[in-house]
């Protein structure tokens, strides 16, 4: 096993983790940061995201008003101090991604332009085209390169954390091209590994979001936070997931169902709505937990339109014309036609809600660290929490930025503050005992289980029992169905023995990951019995503050039980808990 030893590992390198090193060059040049990342980093999933990054810039808008709409899009389960924190750090780190060459598109004026988001009453997106998140990802990547600190390890798979007397002292990884182990020996790691949308079938989320940093933190002893809320984007391509951006809706693109009807206009007119709540006033522009809930009423009333691949509705840009269209979304017009084979121009798109982020993750405080010294984490994989029961759109490019550096600035204090060093001799018996587990895989006798047939029933059992409405009994049968599927993952054998991109064993343990993620949110969801934001139950449909307005923890019981789940109080500082009202956006 290959021994790499430096200060600073970095397990992801996508938008918080290429802000993470960048942070980390910065404040101490002499530093050594290992940057770790299953995938080239522009793969990374930052790449993907289309619409843009929220932060206040225009005269018109305030930083109480961000703060405002951030925490009631939340439902109020976001920790309010995280929230000032964030919308007060945006509009700079914004600002400095601008600096280091990031195009943002533009006003006629020359000053940098924003467009409406869903759930935000005043107009306030960065964007660069329908493509901010690939002009990020490339600022991002190329000013790394200009910092000679930072050691990048590209298509390597980290698989665990290598903990020593209780403190983070590194991580195990396989290097891809040729299937051997490397152990990195750090005095602190930074975990920006992304999300776990891929437990589900629909998802916007790319292959490689198959949860592993979350995974790792929690059969480590660090807390899932908030696990239960899974957010729906209303606006997937039915085939492939592909997500088209809410920028369409930005833009003035509605929804409509089978009879060409504007459906939003019904839901959320009064109390008497059936999503319980006056949220939807705003129409396409309100939050998307509600559009998607929407969506699933018009399931149930037969409104929507039949496909091979389930039930839609139609997304309409026709009426922005094609100028508009080509100047603002030209991506997303490519992907209609080359996934759909409709022209958003002169036909309107077959859309439904897909699985798109996780606003739980790994427990973290206000600093990005998590309760495991030495450990820190930024990004989808982490839960500070400013995105609380549902994100708004938007949001989650600026958190990247936001906490990615921050998470920097805590593992330089924690390194330079605790004086910590790494026991190299008990790391490495650590990452032995990883290597031993993993080895052994390979001897598991081969059986009828595969890696494909389990990963279905994981996706039948999400998306049937926890999905965008729940109830009890949904919810226990799912329990009960992970359970035996984790069981069943133990004697799943690996049939490729070859070392050489084992693409076998990679799937084996991101389906282990995902399995433990998925009980996590299964078993959290069960217990919250109420409904907020993007977690909804038939049974239990009002919010309850009383019980309720807590983060959901789910610790690690082993590998025969399921995860324990406690609670943790949100942090509220001015703002208490109301009615979500978005009447008076402004488009």
């Amino acid at each position: 096993m290959e021994t790499i030893q430096t200060d600073v590992a970095i397990v992801g390198a996508g938008g918080a983790g290429l802000r993470a090193a960048i942070a980390l060059a910065e404040a101490d040049p002499g530093l050594s940061i290992t940057l770790l990342s299953k995938v080239y980093p522009m793969r990374s999933h930052t790449c993907a995201a289309e619409g843009g990054a929220a932060g206040v810039i225009k005269p018109d808008d305030s930083l109480d008003q961000h703060f405002s709409d951030t925490v009631g899009g939340g439902d109020w389960l976001c920790d309010q101090d995280a929230v000032e924190l964030f919308i007060n750090e945006a509009p700079r780190e914004l600002t400095r991604l601008e600096h280091w060459g990031c195009p943002w598109s533009r006003e006629t004026d020359g000053s940098v332009a924003v467009r409406p988001f869903g759930g935000m009453k005043i107009k306030r997106t960065w964007f660069a085209a329908d493509k901010s998140g690939f002009h990020i990802l490339h600022t991002l990547f190329q000013t790394s390169l200009k910092y000679p600190a930072i050691k990048r390890l590209d298509e390597v798979f980290t698989t665990d954390l290598i903990v020593v007397d209780g403190k983070v002292q590194g991580c195990c990884a396989i290097e891809m091209r040729t299937g051997q182990m490397i152990q990195v020996q750090a005095k602190a790691v930074i975990l920006c590994s992304g999300g776990g949308g891929r437990m589900f079938p629909f998802t916007t989320n790319g292959a490689i979001k198959t949860g592993d940093g979350m995974a790792m933190a929690y059969r480590a002893g660090v807390p899932l936070k908030d696990m239960e809320f899974v957010q729906y984007h209303p606006t997937g391509l039915p085939s492939t997931g592909i997500l088209l951006t809410e920028g369409c809706r930005g833009e003035g693109g509605v929804l409509r169902n089978k009879d060409g009807y504007r459906y939003l206009q019904d839901y959320g007119m009064g109390p008497e709505s059936p999503l319980g709540e006056p949220v939807l006033k705003t129409m396409e522009l309100g939050p998307r937990d509600r559009l998607s809930q929407a969506f699933w009423h018009e399931q149930q009333k037969g409104n929507t339109i039949q496909t091979q691949w389930g039930d839609c509705v139609y997304l309409d840009l026709r009426h922005l014309g094609e100028a508009k269209i080509n100047e603002r979304l030209p991506f997303v017009r490519d992907l209609a036609k080359s996934y759909s084979g409709v022209d958003m121009v002169t036909d309107m798109v077959p859309i439904r809600p897909v699985v798109h982020y996780m606003m739980g993750g790994i427990h973290t405080d206000i600093t990005a660290a998590t309760p495991l010294p030495g450990l820190f984490a930024a990004g989808e994989c982490a839960c500070v929490s400013i995105n609380g029961a549902n994100r708004l759109g938007s949001n989650s490019l600026t958190e990247l930025l936001v906490f990615g550096r921050r998470a920097a600035e805590s593992a330089v204090a924690y390194i330079k503050d605790s004086g910590v060093s790494v026991d190299g001799a008990a790391a490495n018996r650590e990452a032995t005992a990883v290597e031993a587990r993993i080895r052994a895989l390979f001897d598991r006798p081969e059986g009828d289980e595969t890696t494909a047939g389990l990963r279905q029933e994981m996706f039948d059992t999400m998306e049937g029992g926890a999905g965008i409405y729940r109830d009890e009994a949904s919810l226990t049968a799912t329990t009960a169905k992970l359970a035996e599927l984790r069981q069943r993952w133990q004697t799943l054998s690996v049939r490729d023995k070859s070392a050489v991109f084992n693409t076998d064993v990679m799937q084996v343990l991101e389906l282990g990951a995902m399995l433990d993620l998925a009980e996590t949110v299964a078993s959290s969801a069960l217990e919250r019995k109420e409904s907020r934001g993007s977690h909804q139950r038939l049974d239990h449909t009002e919010r309850d503050d009383t019980r309720y307005l807590k983060h959901s923890m789910a610790s690690y019981r082993g590998e025969t039980a399921p995860p324990a789940i406690d609670y943790l109080d949100v942090t509220i500082t001015k703002s208490q808990p109301g009615v979500r009202d978005y009447s008076g956006a402004k488009s």
